[in-house]
């Protein structure tokens, strides 16, 4: 089981880059065009392209990563089935290395999952 706390976690990643976005403002702002390019709807919808990112985390191994596209995944309404059924695909191509991260990327969906009221 993961002991990332993803919403800490990416909320550490957002404090700790603050500064390069000050002091390197056009690279910053170069990436978050591209980003936004990249994740605009166009044939791919958004979720369907958040998929993929949270895919290539998991296979690239990435604990922030995994846990800002799994929380944009909450806001895009995707399914718990649907994150599960790319996962998958995540663990057949990569092997068990890719299943440990799975099973964060798992842990990141309950901890971005809404509270029921």
């Amino acid at each position: 089981m993961s002991t990332f706390d993803h919403p800490a976690l990416i909320q550490n990643i957002t404090d700790s880059l603050a500064d390069l976005r000050k002091g390197q403002p056009v690279a910053m702002q170069g990436f978050s065009q591209l980003s936004k390019a990249a994740m605009a709807t166009a044939t791919v919808t958004e979720k369907h392209k958040e998929l993929m990112a949270v895919a290539i985390a998991v296979t690239q191994r990435c604990s922030g990563c995994i846990g800002f596209h799994v929380k944009a995944l909450h806001r895009l309404h995707c399914t718990r089935q649907e994150l599960e059924e790319t996962l998958t695909v995540c663990v057949y191509m990569g092997g068990g290395p890719a299943l440990m991260y799975t099973a964060e990327a798992m842990a990141a969906w309950d901890a971005f999952a809404p509270v029921a009221a």
